[in-house]
């Protein structure tokens, strides 16, 4: 327990300690009434005098009716009517509860915290040879940094010298070190274990990782589910009610009866209204379903999974559909070439070189592949890339185009039906066909899992979308089992298909999409729940997704919404025992079968189970 939390457990026992003896000395001693009504003070104090002083200030600011409100009210009408005892008794076990509210939001918010620890200090800035400590915020693009073994990586960038192994477990939740050598990206937040790196930094730290991450948890308080909108209505509204309601059991009984002269027949009523009163107050409800999310959300943090708010863990609950991108999210992204296919009277080499020459500025993972498998380029001129066709550019005096069948059929290019189906980068120069180049792109190891443990878990509906060509779609998609593709389409095309996907869901159902790259980020938005592939996906990506995996794990999204249906589970298992529990022990305290023994367990005892069952939302 952190040090609050002790005081306030040493309090609870302390006044415990105070009411069994003030208890047994007036048992045994007959003291004057003002004496014994002193005596149950000092427990009574010891234990709520931080709700009583809470529930004057939350009076002064007009918030008068919460939780400490009706624990004030309900004791100091407990003495009223000589429940001394009672009334110490109510304010020491609404401590108890308040006690296990803190030790279970504790134990959530660690596991959220953990993520909180990866903000560097300081970063080692190298300036004329010399190494400069300043803060993350003052480094610039393209500086070059330096990582000592033990030291946390303070931004984003790229290896220049050096190789060390990074421990990513902070970030993604995986044990296993991740190495790097020259040439390879590192990301904000990662430990670096054992090796001396020298990085050039790639981007602000505003942009970066850890930044990201840090902006994420942070707000994840901000987007609440409708169930805990509905019990903050719901509280502002009953709070009141069960106010004047116990107002209407004090004061009815008596009038309508006659009675009003009789002070035993109002101290009876008194004493049920305040019994009515301890049992209605809703903090099982108020406190259980905000911590039921929390801890859904702290337990898949644990697991390297970023949940932007209650609000998208339990809309994931309900989500019976689920759209893959393919490429670097069912498969690696990593193409390789496979196959040369030039045209008669072309030579590999040419053709490699032309296209080679084109795409060296393209960023798209198929540029990068064709540039790695060839030996020569050039720079080329005139450069246009068009998203989802390819690039045209002028090499050696020649305009070249490379891309899609799709870009040199718009340019009245004919090209050879292929029944190759690896993915293909079609070639021409100068208006004329002079081949292709096949390149092949693996599926992630556990991309069949992925979708077998969505089977699983009652996802009805499993779709894949990619730009790639129909025979590579369908490949991959009968090699996971993946039985609805669409392929060949444009980013634009994505957006539209997927609106269709979402129309044709069933009232009360919600479709998730997972993607990784900067043109996935509209389907993103769109989509009920996105779910972006994480601390290496593209940073439109995951801003605009509700859900990050910061494994770029595709199982892990099984595992997302297994968390998010127990999570859901917990909340309404809370919502129904408390209402059930409470309407019901408030009929019997209106009638007199429900004494302040009752009314405790209905409200803090209530109260206890509820959390218990709460915190049982960490357990991943």
């Amino acid at each position: 327990m952190t040090k609050k939390q002790k005081k306030a457990a040493l309090c609870i026992v302390l006044s415990a300690v105070l009411l069994a003896t003030v208890a047994v000395v007036s048992h045994f001693l007959h003291l004057p009434p003002w004496v014994t009504l002193l005596l149950f003070m000092v427990p009574y104090f010891t234990a709520g005098y931080n709700v009583l002083l809470d529930a004057v200030r939350n009076i002064a600011r007009g918030q008068v009716f919460d939780e400490k409100f009706l624990m004030a009210l309900a004791t100091i009408g407990a003495f009223f009517v000589g429940e001394y005892h009672e009334a110490a008794l109510v304010m020491i076990f609404f401590q108890i509860g308040e006690l296990f509210e803190s030790i279970a939001v504790g134990k959530s918010r660690r596991s959220i915290a953990a993520l909180m620890d990866i903000r560097p200090d300081t970063a080692r800035v190298i300036k004329d040879g010399v190494t400069e400590e300043v803060f993350p915020e003052e480094v610039q693009t393209g500086m070059h940094i330096l990582i000592q073994p033990g030291e946390r990586i303070p931004l984003d960038g790229v290896v220049v010298s050096g190789a060390a192994a990074l421990d990513t477990a902070a970030l993604t939740g995986e044990s296993l070190p991740h190495e790097v050598n020259v040439g390879d990206t590192v990301v904000s937040g990662c430990i670096n274990t054992n090796g001396l790196l020298t990085v050039q930094v790639s981007k602000p730290y505003e942009e970066s990782t850890v930044a990201r991450i840090l902006e994420l948890v942070e707000n994840a308080g901000m987007h609440k589910a409708k169930s805990e909108k509905f019990i903050t209505r719901f509280a502002k509204y009953y709070t009141p009610c069960v106010v004047i309601a116990a107002v209407l059991v004090a004061v009815m009984p008596p009038l309508v009866t006659g009675s009003y002269s009789d002070w035993a027949v109002w101290s009876e009523w008194i004493r049920r209204a305040m019994v009515f009163l301890v049992i209605s107050c809703p903090c099982a409800l108020v406190i259980s379903v905000p911590l039921s999310y929390f801890g859904g959300i702290g337990g898949a943090a644990a697991k390297g999974i970023l949940i932007k708010g209650s609000d998208s863990l339990e809309q994931l609950s309900a989500c019976q559909t689920v759209v893959f991108d393919k490429t670097g999210t069912l498969t690696d992204g990593v193409f390789t070439v496979m196959q040369v296919c030039p045209a008669d009277d072309v030579r590999e080499e040419d053709l490699l070189f032309f296209a080679a020459s084109a795409e060296m500025h393209s960023a798209h993972p198929l540029a990068k592949a064709v540039c790695a498998a060839s030996a020569r380029a050039q720079e080329p001129q005139q450069v246009h890339e068009k998203a989802g066709f390819g690039v045209s550019a002028v090499v050696d005096g020649k305009l070249v185009l490379a891309g899609s069948a799709k870009l040199l059929n718009e340019n009245n290019i004919p090209v050879p039906v292929s029944s190759e189906k690896q993915t293909a980068v079609f070639v021409a120069a100068d208006g004329n066909y002079i081949g292709c180049i096949l390149l092949a792109d693996q599926p992630k190891a556990n991309a069949k899992t992925a979708i077998e443990n969505l089977r699983k878990a009652g996802v009805g509906r499993i779709c894949m979308l990619t730009g790639d060509r129909r025979e590579t779609a369908q490949k991959i998609a009968a090699e996971l089992g993946i039985d609805e593709v669409y392929s060949e389409l444009l980013p634009a095309d994505k957006v539209e298909i997927a609106q269709k996907i979402k129309a044709a869901c069933k009232q009360g159902e919600r479709f998730a999409f997972v993607g990784d790259g900067i043109n996935d980020a509209p389907v993103l938005a769109s989509a009920d729940i996105g779910v972006a592939m994480g601390a290496f996906g593209s940073d439109a990506a995951v801003e605009a997704a509700d859900v990050v995996l910061m494994k770029d794990a595709p199982a892990d999204i099984a595992l997302c919404m297994g968390i998010s249906r127990k999570t859901r589970r917990i909340v309404m298992q809370n919502i129904v025992f408390s209402l059930g529990v409470k309407f019901g022990v408030l009929l019997l305290s209106a009638f007199g079968f429900a004494g302040m023994g009752i009314g405790i367990f209905a409200d803090v005892g209530v109260c206890v189970i509820a959390i218990c069952n709460a915190m049982r939302a960490r357990k991943v």
